[in-house]
């Protein structure tokens, strides 16, 4: 294809304009003379590069800006009570464009299989019903976390509607180019090994035996944290919350438990360097038996479907399976790689993590004695885990259109003016926002959200060590 002349460029972009390139009164004289200048850079600058070549070097500028994502998967079950949902090539339709993201979800249940299904099935679509569709990328990003919080929620109190008794952990991820936001409630957990060798934390753990303020929270909110009584004093097994009996703080379903077992998602958001990492997610049978660097370790060098099939048989070789045991392998690479990572160089002194929670109030007190280096590869974008949605969804969330003013910050359904109920009415953090101030709540999701804070009576729960 040969270069375009200044005319034929002009004539390309404006077909309103004349042979010699002058315009029949559309542009004043200075509109032509800049034109005229743009078609006189076009030739000195361009004259030798076709127009193809121009595009193909965009092209190959995009790639480099989006990953290639691939992933594996691979499970031993025993209870049947696990679910993955893995979806990638999401479509998303911008003002100028397509784009396109990256869904990886693990569902471990308990109680019966019917929270993990009905998550798995629901989750996604009420993430992004909350998310208007206007947003640029950067917009949509930025949103994620918040509408996570919303999506879990909704997701939550939908199913609890169903009066089903089982619950869930979650541990939801959503990948945007090199943005890795990670979303969980329970004790399945995901990590990140990035290009450069560093192991980092992108979940929390909410099991009650190692979450001091999972401890407190519950027992402010009227709930009882103990380990199962077998009569005479005698008390076994690991902390629980009672009524239920459930050892996890945080789920989606278990309502059986009482609302203070809360689904409100710890989420944490990275930014990967342009070499990438690989995310292992896994449920507790994996990490009841492996460790983050023995997980990372065993299966290096090998793609990811091969990768997820050897932390499974290493998590259950020592023991039997005993849980249900599942595990994802999702490799972010350059879209020039076509072979897996490989091993990156070995670091002289500590292994490089990042903690599970940040130095913030709800740190868990094992993790603050803990020493961790901060490598600049991987850039946080974001972290929250308080349980609390008036922190949640605050006003001072960085998209100025998040909330829309008559519709419910959770459940989406149309308040009509005057009924919606601000998601700071009744906080004690009075000093920043007034009663008037949006976000706005339904009436059903401010008693959800009372409900969690123990504002109100609610679960009958039953004693029941069943509950994992």
């Amino acid at each position: 294809m040969r270069p375009l002349s200044g005319n034929e460029f002009i004539q390309e972009i404006c077909p309103k304009a004349t042979v010699n390139g002058v315009f029949e009164g559309d542009l004043n004289i200075r509109g032509q003379r800049l034109l005229k200048w743009i078609s006189r850079k076009w030739r000195s600058e361009h004259q030798t590069v076709p127009l193809s070549v121009l595009l193909k070097r965009e092209l190959a500028h995009e790639k480099i800006e989006r990953p290639e994502i691939s992933h594996g998967q691979a499970a031993q079950s025993k209870k049947g009570e696990d679910f993955t949902f893995l979806k990638t090539e999401c479509q998303r339709v911008l003002g100028d464009g397509v784009t396109t993201f990256s869904v990886f979800g693990l569902f471990d249940g308990h109680n019966g299989p019917a929270a993990a299904i009905y998550s798995k099935e629901n989750l996604l679509q009420n993430v992004l019903s909350t998310i208007p569709a206007d947003l640029n990328r950067d917009e949509w990003v930025a949103a994620l976390p918040r509408a996570l919080v919303a999506g879990f929620v909704k997701t939550d109190k939908e199913f609890q509607e169903k009066a089903q008794k089982s619950g869930t952990t979650v541990t939801f991820v959503i990948i945007e180019g090199w943005v890795v936001t990670v979303a969980s409630v329970g004790d399945s957990r995901c990590i990140l090994e990035s290009a450069e060798g560093g192991i980092y934390y992108l979940s929390a753990d909410h099991r009650l035996e190692c979450n001091e303020e999972e401890r407190e929270r519950i027992t402010a909110s009227g709930g009882e944290v103990g380990r199962l009584n077998t009569g005479g004093g005698t008390q076994i097994g690991p902390l629980r919350c009672w009524p239920g009996g459930l050892c996890l703080s945080r789920s989606i379903g278990d309502m059986d438990v009482g609302e203070f077992i809360v689904p409100v998602p710890y989420v944490k958001q990275v930014k990967l360097s342009s070499a990438g990492g690989r995310l292992v997610i896994a449920s507790d049978g994996v990490w009841d038996a492996l460790s983050a660097e023995v997980a990372v370790e065993c299966c290096r060098g090998m793609p990811p479907d091969a990768a997820a099939s050897q932390i499974v048989k290493e998590a259950v070789q020592p023991k039997g399976i005993r849980d249900d045991t599942t595990c994802i392998v999702v490799d972010v690479q350059p879209s020039e790689k076509a072979n897996p990572p490989q091993p990156p160089p070995k670091k002289s002194g500590k292994k490089v993590f990042k903690s599970i929670f940040r130095k913030k109030a709800y740190e868990s007190s094992s993790n603050a004695e803990r020493d961790y280096d901060e490598p600049d590869v991987v850039e946080e974008l974001f972290e929250e885990g308080s349980a609390s949605l008036s922190d949640r969804l605050d006003a001072k969330y960085p998209v100025c259109n998040m909330f829309k003013l008559f519709m419910c910050a959770v459940c989406q359904v149309e308040i009509k003016p005057g009924e919606g109920i601000s998601i700071h009415a009744g906080s004690s953090n009075t000093r920043n926002f007034r009663p008037w101030d949006g976000p706005f709540l339904c009436s059903s999701c401010q008693e959800k959200k009372e409900a969690m804070e123990g504002k109100r009576p609610s679960g009958n729960g039953r004693y029941n060590s069943d509950s994992d």
